[in-house]
């Protein structure tokens, strides 16, 4: 995904998208243009996290611009303790606030793992009291970077309740859900992809736009094989549908864009659809998200398979340094072909 700019036009008709062929988008612009219009929208909207003020504008650039039009008070700089920002974001939310924290990984998020699920995710349950925070949590690796800096913690979310977690796949939903993670009054962990960031334009719909909370979306048609996935692997499962179409094999992909709640109804109508399931995800296999999806499969459209749900992560190993190490963990377009051809010949 490094080597050149790829396009993600997915979703949208082909006059919608020409009709204003200037809003093509990167995936971090996306993310960008989101915060700053919830910002000039909301006045409670503030942004929080380490050096995310100018002049470096967060780790990779992201919050870059936004305390010089916005001031200081409301773009924050932070300490390096995790623990201790999450918790003033909690309490700020308490008082009316919508603080956007930044992780500068999504690693260094187990630093403040305390205050998100004990506090902020039992807060409403305990007393109805809103917690309106997001955690934006630059995930995934391919940039060579090792294992504090390249994880994939989302399941250690979706198991807490009280919590909601998305990952968008294009910028059009990194921007529309990242503006839904910020009115919406329950606490929000929002992976972005650092190997999208500016490897990816698509088209970004003009004005507001919100992708709602709790809804996949088809990326693909097909009738042999379900590929159903999220992030960054949602393109390394196009590009093996890509492969296998010149091959007589058509894959329906299903991009799940939010991990909680799960949108079950499109799961189990891709599913069914082809009776052939694979999961994937850039997480460790063990315990991951596509556990929980191939576990609903099963209790629920268990009549309509005609063979095994197929499941593929990273290895249950730490994130190698290596590149071919690294590329030897992690799923990618060839493994996922490899996997669905096996699965169209059951």
């Amino acid at each position: 995904m490094n080597a050149a700019v790829v396009s993600a036009n997915y979703g949208f008709a082909e006059a919608e998208r020409s009709a204003v062929e200037e809003r093509t988008l990167t995936y971090i612009a996306a993310i960008s243009e989101a915060l700053r219009e919830e910002m000039a929208r909301d006045p409670n909207v503030l942004i929080m996290g380490e050096d995310v003020a100018d002049p470096f504008g967060g780790a990779f650039k992201v919050t870059k611009g936004l305390s010089d039009e916005f001031g200081t008070r409301r773009v924050l700089n932070m300490p390096m303790a995790e623990l201790g920002f999450i918790g003033a974001a909690t309490g700020m939310a308490l008082m009316g606030l919508r603080p956007v924290v930044e992780m500068q990984f999504a690693d260094f998020i187990s630093a403040g793992f305390d205050s998100i699920v004990q506090f902020a995710a039992t807060n409403y349950y305990r007393w109805q009291g809103a917690v309106p925070w997001v955690i934006r949590a630059p995930s995934d690796g391919g940039l060579r970077s090792g294992p504090f800096h390249s994880q994939n913690p989302e399941a250690w979310f979706v198991h807490a309740p009280g919590l909601k977690v998305v990952a968008p796949a294009t910028p059009a939903d990194a921007k529309g859900l990242l503006i839904a993670a910020i009115r919406d009054n329950n606490p929000v962990i929002y992976f972005e992809s650092k190997p999208l960031y500016r490897s990816l334009k698509g088209y970004v719909p003009p004005g507001e736009h919100v992708t709602p909370i709790g809804v996949a979306q088809t990326m693909r048609q097909g009738d042999d094989v379900t590929i159903i996935t999220y992030g960054a692997q949602v393109h390394q499962a196009l590009e093996a549908a890509q492969t296998l179409a010149v091959e007589g094999i058509e894959c329906e992909v299903l991009d799940l864009r939010t991990l909680k709640p799960l949108d079950e109804e499109a799961i189990l109508a891709a599913a069914t659809k082809t009776g052939k399931v694979l999961i994937v995800h850039s997480a460790n296999r063990l315990a991951g998200v596509g556990a929980e999806v191939a576990a609903l499969i099963a209790e629920r459209a268990f009549e309509w398979l005609d063979a095994p749900i197929a499941r593929l992560g990273g290895l249950d190993v730490p994130i190698p340094f290596s590149p071919p190490l690294e590329d030897a963990y992690r799923p990618n377009a060839a493994k996922i072909a490899r996997m669905a051809r096996e699965l169209a010949r059951f």
